[in-house]
């Protein structure tokens, strides 16, 4: 460990040698500094335009915080109080010039996007939706469930991912600016995928996970055509990819709902999740 204070590194081994004992202890609560800096290391920083950067708050030989930038994303931080909000602020003033956001659980977000508006002038304002991030108790799938099954999709199913994650993403406001050259350094590429399916072999949802990290699994993509709403498929396909998850090992899975969406967050309940932050974003102006 270096002297006490905000190390910055470029290097995501570094980052991942000084803090992912840090980071794996809580998972969950440190579930996009985990997902993150593994696709980093998986795919290299260029694939991300080179200028990443991750920072760690060491404190006395133990590790209290974390942070990452992936541009052209913005920046996200693990679990501070207000001053080391305002530690890392300090830090960061003459480092990242032009900072387009943070994201985090609600009380570290507002901290930091307050300390940043002290050192800079800018206005954080946070973005209307606001997310609320869950942890799988025990698990209770729908019963009875609709009819029809699960189909977990393969190799050979890249094309019908692709389609079901452009749906997703159009009905989230998200781009989906990819073509089968591009597929692979989305964000999407590294997700298995399971599609409900009517008995007729008709696809009516999906749901997607990402890689076991950590001993956690981020369920991340959950999607049902409008029209095919309320006939319980998106709870089927939800707790059959959270039974995957289990049985590839997780210890922990965790998923995102938008706050303002009442069906899915009662669905989520429903099927065992529990609130484990309230999660924000703030893009400053």
């Amino acid at each position: 460990m270096g002297s006490d204070g905000w190390y910055l590194t470029g290097d995501v081994e570094d980052f991942l040698g000084r803090a992912g004992d840090f980071l794996r202890a809580r998972p969950g609560a440190h579930v996009m500094q985990l997902t993150w800096a593994e696709r980093v290391r998986r795919r290299g920083a260029e694939a991300f335009g080179g200028a990443v950067l991750f920072g760690v708050l060491e404190r006395a030989g133990a590790v209290e915080g974390t942070f990452y930038r992936l541009p052209p994303r913005g920046m996200s931080v693990s679990p501070l109080t207000e001053g080391q909000a305002d530690g890392l602020a300090d830090r960061l003033v003459d480092v990242l010039p032009s900072l387009p956001s943070v994201s985090a659980d609600h009380d570290s977000a507002t901290a930091f996007a307050g300390a940043w508006r002290r050192r800079t002038g800018v206005t954080p304002r946070m973005r209307d939706t606001r997310l609320r991030l869950y942890r799988l108790g025990a698990l209770t799938p729908p019963d009875p469930l609709p009819a029809g099954r699960g189909r977990a999709l393969g190799e050979g199913d890249v094309a019908e991912a692709m389609h079901w994650c452009a749906e997703f993403a159009g009905a989230v406001g998200e781009e989906a600016g990819w073509d089968a050259g591009t597929w692979e350094r989305s964000r999407f590429a590294d997700k298995r995928y399971t599609l409900w399916e009517t008995p007729d072999g008709t696809p009516v949802a999906v749901a997607g996970m990402n890689p076991l990290i950590g001993g956690q699994v981020q369920v991340d993509v959950v999607y049902t055509p409008a029209h095919l709403r309320g006939r319980g498929y998106a709870g089927a396909v939800t707790a059959e990819v959270s039974r995957a998850a289990l049985e590839a090992g997780a210890r922990d899975v965790v998923l995102f709902a938008d706050r303002a969406n009442p069906a899915s967050n009662a669905l989520y309940r429903r099927l065992g999740y529990r609130t484990l932050a309230e999660w924000s974003v703030y893009d400053f102006v």
